[in-house]
């Protein structure tokens, strides 16, 4: 028999099997969350029995010229094989317990083309790829898999020219939102649905039993554990999820309405935050939602920590809380502890390297991961103190916990803390940034005092992405500074760091930069990743989940505020896309499609939902009047970060259409 020839590999990725063998002693723990999935959760309602194939031929049919072997494996010791040529087929078939829609993804490497991956239910095909000639592995996913009680489902590959190669397959529960884009520009519906499939190609099926702890040096991890409501964030061969990750990958999530797993996780790290900890969170944890990462976490004095990822966390909760409605963003005694630590407490512990007056900037201690450090730019060297990721993350998160305490209903709390981001912000353009611009701007400093210009990767485009520089000329030169080093010399190698640049060009208003970055990303999916062992860009899960976010909330400047029933829009299309649309767009519990024509023309239907809406339509420019359906309507004008928007706020009651057009 012919079976790949390729080299075995060290691209070792993360198994989920269904009985897994308890390999080791338990992981670090931090409290269970309650409302998380835990170890007494309900079992999933759909499972693959040995879906690593590390228990041999247990739970799949082999015909003649396949099998199970040990040569080229994605993840752990083994793989399913098929020979070349026709008529040979690996499968399962399982039972649905429940009703569900899923994903079923699987690791597949080939050594030709025309083989194929497919789901059948009730023996008829419901999902299925015809897989290309790609010897290194790739993952590839039969979507939205629909089941109701009693339904079999077929999982096969079938044999094609040459030999083609099967691992570690995942289930996944559909999202609860299907969004759509249609537009003049097909570039943008060709990603968006790449994008949404590979995303919630990443979402944990909560119950589903699987192993704690792997990673590259760790295939088999260190024990088992009942997996939370989750989604990959992080390196796809480690069994956990990261909090700068997991913060960057919230908005896409957020349009997938993947509320519960948002919640779950963001909950997590609040729970890890302590004062054993000095309030940092852990900077992974497993999949089940309240176990450390093993290869991060060493201890309670030695683990990784940097200092934007606290400030990012709080963020996103607000972000979170938006997007959903949902209560708990403040009334959780455990989120709400944590915010407050974190602007507070966290600052005053972690200030004191460098005299910033009566200002406090929280610090690292230019000493590594392990001890804490300034910035999410791992590779530069520098012994930072303070850096430009970590102080941007700082000032938004100050805005984000007024906006909470607002919700909550403690005003004094909110003005005090709109007034410390008023006063850092202050001091970081009079004092902290220097007074150049361009390459000579003041992007961090070291631990002996030295200012560090240049270009310093995530320190230098945080700041204009965090909005903590000021609009004007000296921001929109370090604008340009920020698209000609990346994309020149100073570009990342790894896509992940990349997958910021749309965001800090669409919150100032580059349109077409933040268009251009969006294509770069998408266009480079299919590159092998700087890390091998991650597999190709595209399967970083970061890549798909941002695209999402930035579609949403960049190309159609959606600014979601479910909890006051509200929504603010502005159109960000860049030239030569015509026109936009998205449907099935959830916030909160509502349903909602939305249309941009240029910068002039928007308009806004509440598909479903139990109450209408606030519709706040924005418009760059100058106008006495915007036409609400056809009739001109007195506007208002508000200046937002520099930009002067003209405005109009109707009501958009269920079921009803408003259209608002300019000019």
């Amino acid at each position: 028999m012919t079976r790949s020839r390729v080299p075995l590999l060290s691209a070792l990725a993360l198994l989920l099997p269904l009985t897994p063998a308890v390999l080791g002693g338990p992981a670090a723990a931090a409290a269970p969350p309650p409302g998380t999935a835990t170890g007494q959760a309900s079992p999933a309602a759909l499972a693959v029995v040995n879906p690593g194939f590390e228990q041999g031929l247990t739970g799949w049919q082999f015909t003649s010229g396949t099998g199970v072997a040990t040569n080229y494996p994605h993840g752990g010791a083994r793989l399913a094989y098929l020979d070349g040529g026709p008529g040979m087929k690996v499968s399962q078939t399982v039972t649905a317990t429940g009703r569900g829609v899923y994903d079923v993804s699987a690791w597949i490497a080939t050594g030709g083309p025309n083989g194929r991956y497919l789901a059948r239910v009730n023996g008829v095909v419901a999902a299925t790829l015809t897989l290309p000639n790609a010897s290194n592995y790739r993952r590839y996913t039969l979507s939205r898999i629909a089941l109701a009680p009693g339904d079999t489902l077929e999982i096969a590959f079938e044999s094609g020219d040459r030999w083609v190669n099967a691992d570690d397959l995942m289930l996944s529960p559909a999202s609860p939102a299907d969004p759509r884009v249609s537009s003049s520009d097909p570039k943008i519906v060709e990603m968006f649905d790449w994008s949404k499939r590979k995303a919630n190609s990443w979402v944990h099926l909560p119950g589903t039993q699987g192993p704690l702890n792997v990673d590259e040096n760790h295939t088999g991890g260190s024990g088992a554990g009942t997996y939370a409501a989750s989604y990959w964030a992080g390196y796809a061969n480690r069994s956990g999820y990261y909090s700068r990750d997991m913060a960057h990958q919230l908005a896409g999530a957020g349009v997938l309405a993947l509320h519960a797993e948002n919640r779950t996780m963001l909950r997590s790290f609040a729970a890890s935050a302590t004062p054993e900890h000095k309030y940092y969170p852990a900077w992974a944890l497993n999949f089940d939602a309240k176990t450390y990462l093993s290869i991060d976490y060493r201890g309670p004095a030695n683990f990784v920590r940097e200092v934007p990822a606290t400030f990012e966390l709080v963020q996103k909760a607000e972000e979170a809380y938006r997007w959903s409605g949902d209560r708990s963003y403040v009334d959780d005694p455990v989120l709400w502890d944590f915010y407050r630590h974190a602007t507070d407490e966290f600052v005053t512990l972690h200030d004191g390297l460098k005299d910033n007056g009566a200002v406090k900037v929280a610090e690292g201690t230019g000493q590594g991961i392990f001890q804490g450090t300034a910035s999410y730019n791992e590779q530069s060297g520098e012994p930072l103190a303070e850096a430009g990721d970590a102080i941007g993350s700082q000032y938004q998160a100050y805005l984000a916990m007024a906006s909470l305490a607002r919700s909550k209903g403690d005003r004094a709390l909110a003005d005090r803390y709109d007034a410390k981001a008023r006063d850092l912000k202050a001091y970081f353009n009079s004092t902290w940034s220097g007074t150049g611009s361009g390459a000579a701007m003041v992007r961090g400093y070291t631990t002996d005092g030295r200012a560090l210009t240049g270009w310093g990767k995530e320190n230098s485009w945080f700041m204009p992405m965090k909005q903590i520089l000021d609009p004007g000329p000296r921001r929109e030169a370090y604008l340009d500074y920020i698209d000609q080093q990346a994309s020149g010399p100073g570009r990342p190698s790894n896509i992940e760091a990349l997958t910021y640049l749309p965001d800090t060009f669409f919150r100032n208003n580059r349109n077409d930069t933040g268009w251009k970055w969006m294509r770069d990303v998408y266009d480079h999916k299919d590159v092998q990743h700087v890390n091998t062992k991650q597999g190709t860009n595209g399967d970083y899960p970061e890549v798909s989940f941002t695209l999402l976010g930035q579609t949403v909330e960049g190309l159609m400047g959606v600014s979601p505020d479910a909890p006051a029933h509200a929504l603010s829009t502005r159109s960000r299309l860049p030239s030569g896309m015509d026109w936009l649309r998205i449907d099935d767009l959830r916030i909160g519990d509502s349903v909602f499609s939305l249309r941009h024509d240029g910068a002039t023309r928007s308009s806004l239907t509440l598909t479903s939902g139990s109450a209408a809406y606030t519709w706040e339509a924005r418009f760059p420019g100058t106008y006495a009047t915007l036409t609400v359906d056809g009739v001109a309507r007195p506007a208002r004008t508000k200046v937002v970060d520099g930009v002067t928007y003209t405005y109009v706020t109707p009501s958009v009651a269920p079921g009803r259409t408003v259209t608002v057009q300019a000019g």
